[in-house]
């Protein structure tokens, strides 16, 4: 006498399969969130490590003289940054490190190396600098761009930011504090908004400003959040630590 195993029914077997699928689903999105969250942030403490391992290098050497900043054709690299010290400036090619920016509002230990430029392999080793806008310090406008939620979230605190507040640059010589004087939302399009004199395409710049964009909403890039400062003060790092970091 013969026996057939038993079936589940249809609306059974439906329903298994479509929670087998669920599970599936949560364990993909899992893995996505644990990369975005982890992985990234892993990659850019390394590549921040990198950078400020370069930083101290570059400090701890001898400054070159102009004429070896140049090209073998006798001009700066495309891209290229002359960063202000006390002596003469020192160029900062594409992905090299430029300084590190401090937010005291954003806690004590808030610090990164700022990279030169602004692809998505730039920013994905900490904030970057816009080539061809101001170096730090200088007249014009240092624009800096960086990621909100993911690979470490350097900008993530940029919406906590209020008018008054400090960010400082540091540089090889020199402690460059500026004071946030606007927040504000725009469009992606809105490109103006890093000019050397924001908003004002033709208009020859006076004064040294900041702006540090990124993306808003969180884990959007519907917008972009922009933050305007002023420089306050240039102070020698043989002087001692600025008051905004001394204090706090």
């Amino acid at each position: 006498m013969s026996h057939t195993a038993p079936t589940l029914p249809t609306r059974q077997l439906v329903i298994r399969t479509l929670g087998e699928i669920l599970v599936t689903l949560g364990v993909i999105v899992f893995l996505f969130i644990a990369y975005e969250l982890w992985f990234t942030g892993f990659y850019t403490a390394r590549a921040q490590t990198h950078l400020k391992h370069q930083l101290e290098a570059s400090w701890a050497s001898p400054v070159a003289s102009p004429s070896s900043t140049a090209t073998a054709g006798g001009s700066a690299s495309p891209g290229a940054t002359s960063v202000p010290s006390a002596a003469p400036p020192v160029l900062v090619l594409p992905g090299d490190a430029v300084g590190i920016i401090r937010i005291p509002r954003l806690g004590a230990n808030y610090g990164y190396v700022i990279v030169e430029g602004v692809s998505t392999d730039d920013l994905k080793k900490g904030p970057g600098h816009y080539p061809g806008s101001a170096a730090p310090g200088a007249i014009g406008n240092f624009v800096l761009s960086g990621h909100r939620t993911t690979y470490l979230a350097p900008f993530n605190g940029l919406g906590d930011l209020q008018p008054g507040d400090a960010i400082v640059i540091e540089t090889r010589d020199t402690y460059y504090t500026y004071r946030v004087t606007n927040t504000d939302v725009v469009l992606p399009t809105k490109v103006s908004v890093v000019l050397p004199v924001p908003d004002r395409p033709h208009a020859k710049p006076t004064k040294a400003l900041i702006t540090l964009t990124t993306c808003t909403p969180k884990y959007s890039a519907s917008h972009r959040l922009v933050v305007d400062g002023l420089l306050e003060s240039a102070l020698p790092k043989s002087a001692g630590l600025p008051p905004a970091l001394a204090t706090g």
